[in-house]
């Protein structure tokens, strides 16, 4: 969907964090006036801008990327004030992230609407590729080559950043405020569901391995933005896809606690095993606006993840009900998945990517504001295949979710 541009752009010099990267000031642009009274665009998107290469995408990105500029264009038309983007390869100097900025987001493209500027990100360290120095899929053996290293290391992943997280805002990052739970140990969380192997009833992973495995296949961030109605927390992560996995079903177990973690935060003081990073304990403030947004890789009811955690996540007292978001191309897709013999419970217009003939096509991406807000709209953006926009909407396998709210 088109809409007008917000026009802001806030110069910052922003110190970076002290043990990780943190909030940066993403351009060096002049300051505009901002409408305290608009609605606020809160969107996630899984880009697909990843290589199986330490460093691929960077070079992807110093050529003409036809799948960046698909990207871009998407978020051009969509033009979203706080958004995050999954599955964007995280290297230490953010050269990925500047090449993305300036050279296509800031460049109008081919379907897109006018550049689009975000003066403020977050991006940081993620689990994915980094090595674990365990045998964590009990191969025998530690490491190795190709998948045998990404199953053993930390979050599934060839290199260390790969499937990465970008956070870009038109609004201030409160970077002293930041919280990261990328170290958080998965034993920590009360009732953690630990993989058993069925045939045994024994834990698939010893104590010691049990003890020192880390809770986020990728991380996930508090990130406080100020926006003109005051401090928005977006509460993003990407939890690994409920599959890969043997009977003992280990990734659907981890999928289910990524995504408790945040009902778990959720509930305020009362949640002191969650101790991020920089070792401060505890949940989000009980009177604070937050909004969820990542790839959940969960449907609420079809797939194979263990649904309770999206569902619970969804109907959470702290989380907005309003209209689930739809799209034309979605319902078109999951329709033609059902005339195949692929049918899924789910309605077909609220799904949010197209999986292949296996999966077919379901809702896995979400945007959870809280209560405190006021539903204005919402959207996928998945135009059906006579749209014009239908030829940038391809560029990944996920789409864009957006929700207007006051």
């Amino acid at each position: 969907m088109i809409r007008p541009a917000l026009l802001l752009a806030l110069s910052l010099l922003c110190a970076a964090c002290a043990h990780q990267p943190a909030a940066t000031p993403a351009t060096e642009t002049a300051a505009a006036t901002v409408d305290a009274n608009a609605p606020l665009r809160l969107a996630t998107y899984n880009t697909s801008l990843y290589s199986d290469e330490a460093g691929g995408l960077i070079a992807e990105l110093e050529g003409d990327s036809a799948h960046a500029r698909k990207i871009a264009a998407v978020l051009q038309n969509a033009r979203p004030d706080m958004v995050l983007l999954n599955e964007f390869d995280y290297d230490d100097a953010h050269r990925a992230a500047d090449l993305f900025q300036h050279r296509y987001l800031e460049v109008a493209q081919p379907g897109g609407g006018e550049p689009l500027r975000y003066p403020y990100r977050y991006l940081a360290p993620v689990n994915t590729g980094v090595p674990s120095g365990l045998d964590l899929d009990n191969n025998g053996e530690v490491g190795g080559n190709g998948r045998n290293r990404g199953n053993d290391a930390w979050g599934y992943g060839l290199h260390p950043g790969q499937y990465g997280m970008l956070v870009l805002s038109k609004y201030p990052i409160d970077e002293a405020a930041v919280r990261s739970f990328q170290l958080l140990k998965w034993s920590a969380m009360p009732g953690a569901l630990r993989p058993t192997v069925p045939a045994t009833g024994k834990p698939f992973w010893n104590d010691a391995v049990w003890s020192q495995l880390r809770l986020s296949s990728k991380s996930h961030w508090d990130v406080p933005v100020r926006t003109p109605k005051g401090v928005v927390h977006m509460l993003v992560a990407h939890p690994t896809p409920p599959v890969f996995d043997g009977k003992e079903k280990r990734n659907a177990a981890r999928n289910h606690d990524e995504i408790r973690l945040w009902q778990d935060y959720l509930s305020g003081n009362a949640a002191t095993w969650l101790c991020d990073d920089a070792g401060r304990c505890g949940g989000l403030a009980a009177d604070a606006r937050f909004v969820i947004l990542g790839d959940l890789n969960n449907d609420p009811v079809d797939g194979d993840g263990r649904h309770e955690a999206i569902v619970e996540l969804i109907e959470h007292p702290r989380v907005l009900r309003y209209p689930t978001p739809v799209s034309a191309g979605g319902e078109e897709a999951a329709k033609a998945y059902a005339a195949k013999g692929i049918a899924h419970r789910g309605a077909p217009a609220q799904v949010t990517g197209d999986f292949g003939p296996k999966a077919g096509a379901m809702r896995l991406d979400y945007v959870l504001p809280s209560s405190g807000f006021q539903y204005i709209g919402s959207g996928v953006f998945w135009p059906a295949s006579s749209d014009a926009h239908a030829a940038i909407a391809d560029g990944s396998d996920h789409h864009l979710v957006w929700v207007d709210v006051k």
